[in-house]
């Protein structure tokens, strides 16, 4: 079956992470939980797809969307998490192994020639991200922050009420 965007969803969640490095689980783990929530059998509920990395393949998976969701975790962020606006610009991050949400977004203005849709970024702080390791208690503490926080995102970009009175955790 191919895409289209037509059939889209209008909100696309899409968390990455690897579930076998520790805090690098936090996206995976709050998208999964987020998903627990919303059936896909309801309409109006989001679409969600959560993969290891975002890769430039994701620019196709944002068309046709009034309202994305990105989750990661975050090294560099205050605790418990924080919610950004990223947009399009082109860094240093196109290679085989990494995207940054900007350039994820840049690549959809240079594919599509348009405006990526309206973006927003979970970014959930992590401390512990070595192959093996379990997830940290603080992670644990922010990802159940952060998870309440996306269910009103959620809630509010389904029923389209204003997303910008959310505020960081």
């Amino acid at each position: 079956m191919s895409f289209s965007h037509e059939t889209a969803r209008p909100v696309l969640v899409l968390g990455w992470g690897n579930l076998s490095r520790g805090d690098d689980a936090l996206g995976p783990l709050c998208l999964a939980a987020l998903q627990d929530q919303w059936p896909m059998a309801l309409q109006e509920s989001p679409e969600f797809l959560d993969d290891y990395q975002l890769q430039v393949e994701h620019a196709l998976d944002l068309m046709g969307r009034r309202q994305i969701l990105l989750i990661d975790a975050c090294l560099d962020c205050a605790a418990p998490f924080e919610v950004r606006h990223p947009q399009a610009f082109a860094d240093h991050s196109y290679t085989s192994h990494a995207l940054s949400p900007s350039a994820l977004l840049q690549v959809f203005v240079d594919v599509h020639g348009h405006a990526a849709p309206s973006t927003t970024l979970l970014a959930i702080r992590g401390e512990t991200f070595e192959l093996g390791q379990a997830m940290s208690a603080s992670a644990r503490s922010n990802l159940a922050a952060a998870l309440v926080w996306a269910q009103g995102w959620v809630q509010a970009a389904i029923t389209e009420e204003p997303i910008d009175m959310l505020v960081n955790g």
